[in-house]
């Protein structure tokens, strides 16, 4: 009971310190901001960590082994890993981490790139974790590029090749307004001829329908924003009740009040 008391205290005020900006900008709206971006940049590192960095990176340098079967040079490897064991057995439990992971040294390479990006941290020495930038831009270009070359240009070109009548009404009218748009909008891009007479009556097509696109996205985006707010909205409503010490109220009340006398302080050291 307590800590759902709690978590609702703590939902208003952070809800209501966002709200707070739409006056100005305040210590209330920078607090929750920075709340905001902390807890979500250690989600996110706490998620990569547990999901992709161990399976993928230490799972795959130090797959789960029986240590009677090692041979070689995983003797000394496993050797060390024993000392990682001591650390911390949670991340690295004992004889490798389970799964079905395969062991690949290659993935040293992923290793030392890692460690070049933590070095930033040291400014004699950061500007080693350039090479690691420079291999992760590079690489998330390459493959950004194949991935929207397959989903964007070519599923486009294939999804414009369509019957102009096909037998059906309906399905035939959304086929032919398809091709409009696709081919005006390729009109309206072209720059290397000015846009005039037929051609520029065909751009102006292209303009209508991408504005229609762009409104179409974003009345959705908008959409998107106000069933979040609904839901902000719900549970203020909801919180501002006896069985939580009447949290919003209270809050904001408290919250008012502060922001007043301080805008009051700054005008007064202003003035």
């Amino acid at each position: 009971m307590y800590n759902d008391v709690f978590g609702a205290w703590v939902a208003v005020f952070l809800t209501l310190a966002i709200f707070s900006y739409l006056y100005k900008d305040n210590p209330f709206y920078k607090l929750a901001e920075h709340v905001y971006v902390g807890v979500s940049a250690a989600h996110w590192a706490t998620i990569a960590f547990w999901n992709q960095v161990r399976p993928n990176l230490f799972g795959r340098l130090w797959p789960h082994a029986d240590p009677e079967t090692l041979t070689g040079f995983n003797v000394f490897w496993y050797k060390l890993y024993k000392g990682l064991n001591l650390i911390s057995d949670t991340v690295f439990p004992e004889n490798g981490i389970p799964g079905n992971q395969e062991q690949s040294f290659m993935y040293l390479i992923a290793l030392i790139l890692g460690i070049f990006m933590l070095l930033r941290l040291f400014p004699s020495i950061g500007w080693i974790s350039r090479w690691s930038l420079a291999y992760v831009v590079g690489m998330a270009a390459g493959l950004r590029l194949y991935g929207y070359l397959s989903s964007d240009v070519l599923s486009q070109i294939q999804g414009t090749i369509l019957p102009l009548w096909t037998g059906n009404l309906g399905e035939s009218i959304n086929n032919i307004v398809l091709i409009v748009g696709v081919v005006s909008g390729l009109f309206y891009f072209f720059f290397s001829v000015e846009h005039k007479g037929v051609f520029g009556k065909i751009s102006r097509v292209g303009i209508y329908f991408l504005m229609i696109t762009f409104g179409a996205s974003f009345g959705f985006a908008v959409m998107g924003r106000i069933s979040l707010l609904i839901g902000r909205l719900k549970d203020l409503i909801e919180f501002s009740g006896k069985e939580y010490g009447y949290a919003t109220f209270v809050l904001l009340i408290i919250m008012v009040v502060t922001i007043l006398v301080t805008s009051r302080k700054d005008k007064e050291v202003a003035e």
